[in-house]
């Protein structure tokens, strides 16, 4: 499904992804951890070019995704979802709207779109919420709207970026939570850039350890979490025995 060779990005002079090379089948659950600041988050977004990469290739249903013109990008993005960390929601718009709009801007009524909102929202567990306002909403259901917002337009892909990165811990759960609940039952293919170990676990078909722009270890969780051969590996199994 997902295929990105040589994947390479700086920021002025510093080597944020050096020489990435990834792959994702269709269906698996990927999870992608690392320190901060070790690159996880432009990776996740050179996907679908919300980052413009500097060189290397990435190939979405072999389609190049790293040739593509800006119109032709704007129609892979539509079955390619994003979460990301900071919600992003559009504050003058209410709950259902948050979720329809990428549905109304592919095409359908407004109707048709609010329909599958309230739906996608079921998903969520935020039925009864479509009419509400976003500024009133916890920053656990405000991701959760967001989850709902990716989910609503079917994607074959969805990216997370730290979808718990801004919430307060004790809203974390909550948001996992739906999280699984979706991987079971929906089994779309996803990457998830994560700190949550406990989650990487139980969800991940696959793990990728990364630093300092590499990917230095990757594997089934059993593997990498309970036999790691490398120091950050190290360090989560370190984690997982403390807790």
């Amino acid at each position: 499904m997902l295929r990105i060779k040589g994947l390479k990005k700086s920021f002025n002079n510093d080597i944020v992804l050096d020489e990435i090379d990834f792959e994702l089948r269709s269906g698996e659950i990927t999870a992608v951890m690392g320190p901060s600041g070790c690159g996880k988050s432009t990776f996740i977004r050179s996907i679908n070019r919300l980052v413009e990469p500097d060189d290397g290739e990435i190939f979405f249903r072999d389609i190049p995704v790293h040739q593509l013109t800006q119109d032709k990008l704007e129609g892979v993005r539509q079955n390619i979802g994003f979460v990301f960390q900071h919600f992003n929601l559009i504050k003058r718009l209410d709950v259902k709207q948050n979720v329809a709009l990428g549905l109304i801007k592919k095409g359908y009524s407004v109707a048709e779109a609010c329909e599958k909102a309230v739906l996608a929202l079921a998903d969520v567990g935020l039925a009864e919420m479509g009419d509400a306002s976003v500024l009133n909403l916890s920053g656990g259901e405000k991701q959760r709207v967001g989850i709902a917002r990716a989910l609503v337009l079917e994607p074959e892909l969805i990216l997370f970026d730290e979808p718990t990165a801004s919430l307060d811990p004790i809203l974390v759960r909550e948001v996992l939570d739906v999280l699984e609940d979706i991987v079971v039952r929906k089994r779309t293919s996803m990457i998830i850039v994560t700190h949550e170990v406990t989650f990487a676990r139980r969800v991940a078909d696959q793990v990728y350890f990364m630093d300092k722009g590499k990917f230095v270890e990757s594997g089934k969780p059993t593997t990498v979490f309970e036999n790691p051969g490398s120091w950050i590996g190290k360090k989560y199994k370190k984690i997982i025995n403390y807790t």
